[in-house]
C-alpha cells in the first residue's frame, strides 16, 4: 500500500531519488540538471507529492499555482514497475484536495499524448477550443 506525503524540505536522499525518476522517465538528460533544481522546484511549488512503498519514492508530482486564484498539475510521474496499482491517481488526488483545501478552485492540467482518459477519470475535462502551447529558451 502506498503512502502519499508532500514533500516541504527535501532530504539529499529523497531529491537523488526523484533526480533518477525524473531522468528514468527520459524527461531529464544527465548533467543537464540535477539535485539543486529537485531543491528549487519543491520549494517553488504549492506542493510537491511523493509517493512512498516500503520507505521508497516511487512516485510524484506537483501543483504550481499562484496561491490565489488557480494551479495546475504537473510533472506526474510513477515508476514504470509501480505502474498499475493507483499510485498516479492517489497522487493527483491528494494534489487536488491540497489545492481545493487551499481555497483554490481551478486547476488545470496539460495531459501528455495518451494521458487525457487518466485525468478524465479523476473529474478533469477537456478544455474545448484551447490548444497547450509551450515557448523555450535555448
Amino acid at each position: 500500500m502506498s503512502l502519499v506525503r508532500f514533500l516541504q524540505a527535501p532530504t539529499q536522499e529523497e531529491i537523488a531519488r526523484i533526480v533518477a525518476l525524473y531522468m528514468g522517465q527520459g524527461w531529464w538528460e544527465e548533467g543537464k540538471e540535477g539535485p539543486e533544481l529537485v531543491a528549487r522546484i519543491v520549494a517553488g511549488s504549492h506542493c510537491f507529492a511523493v509517493a512512498e512503498e516500503n520507505g521508497l519514492i516511487v512516485g510524484f508530482g506537483r501543483a504550481i499555482s499562484d496561491r490565489a486564484s488557480d494551479a495546475y498539475v504537473q510533472d506526474v510521474l510513477v515508476a514504470p514497475e509501480f505502474r498499475g496499482k493507483g499510485i498516479g491517481r492517489l497522487i493527483v488526488r491528494e494534489l487536488t484536495e491540497k489545492v481545493h483545501g487551499d481555497g483554490l478552485r481551478w486547476i488545470g492540467v496539460i495531459a501528455e499524448q495518451g494521458s487525457a482518459p487518466f485525468y478524465t477519470s479523476l473529474g478533469f475535462k477537456e478544455m474545448t477550443g484551447a490548444a497547450p502551447m509551450l515557448k523555450t529558451r535555448k
